[in-house]
């Protein structure tokens, strides 16, 4: 008999260890373009935790029913009603943030961390231990997202949630925003700096060496 899952790991393993962005380079589209702020990257991180966690759930509930041949378009379905339904309460009651996020909630659909712990994992198990994988991996998603949207509201406005922190130097203070930081490109750079963090505290989650350089032939002197 096979053992159940241990609840307490499945919850935090996806947080560090083997957080699905930095570990697996999953959702980097929501990662790169919704970092702008803490508040996007937040509503962003709340969506897809909810839209996550409720389609493992279902999914799992339903498992034993779903035919192998259309299981992939079962849980787009699923996924898809849900994001729906979050977007249309987005839109109800946090319509400026529904607008700085754009189109990316809808992307939740076909976000790879959604579809990927739908398939690899609540197909597989019962729905408590799927629900706590996915609120795990949602937690992961989020954590990643709050500290890139944090870094860059930080040092691209001098703000956090709005609220400034750092005095501005047209206000009287000493700190010049680095409007690189508010650009796309400072995203791919600060997550690539936040997975070299992760892996030089990590080393087991570097990847192996795909070619191995010859040792050296020259004569010793």
């Amino acid at each position: 008999m096979a053992q159940p899952p241990n609840l307490w790991n499945t919850l935090t393993d996806p947080l560090i260890r083997q957080n699905p962005v930095t570990l697996q380079i999953l959702g980097l589209c929501s990662a790169l373009a919704v970092t702008t702020g803490l508040a996007t990257a937040l509503t962003m991180s709340i969506s897809l935790t909810v839209v996550l966690t409720l389609a493992a759930g279902v999914i799992s509930l339903i498992r034993r029913h779903i035919p192998d041949t259309i299981r992939l378009i079962l849980q787009i379905v699923i996924v898809a009603s849900l994001v729906i339904v979050i977007d249309q309460v987005l839109q109800a009651y946090f319509s400026e943030i529904s607008k700085a996020l754009s189109v990316y909630v809808g992307l939740i659909t076909t976000n790879c961390l959604v579809l990927g712990r739908t398939e690899a994992y609540a197909r597989h198990h019962t729905p408590l231990p799927a629900m706590v994988d996915a609120f795990g991996n949602g937690l992961g998603y989020s954590l990643v997202l709050m500290i890139v949207g944090g870094l860059r509201e930080l040092f691209g406005k001098g703000e956090l949630f709005g609220f400034q922190v750092l005095p501005l130097v047209d206000q009287g203070g000493w700190f010049t925003p680095l409007s690189l930081m508010l650009l796309a490109p400072s995203a791919f750079f600060l997550l690539g700096l936040l997975v070299w963090a992760v892996r030089a505290v990590l080393p087991e989650q570097a990847e192996a060496r795909e070619h191995t350089p010859p040792l050296s032939t020259e004569p010793a002197e």
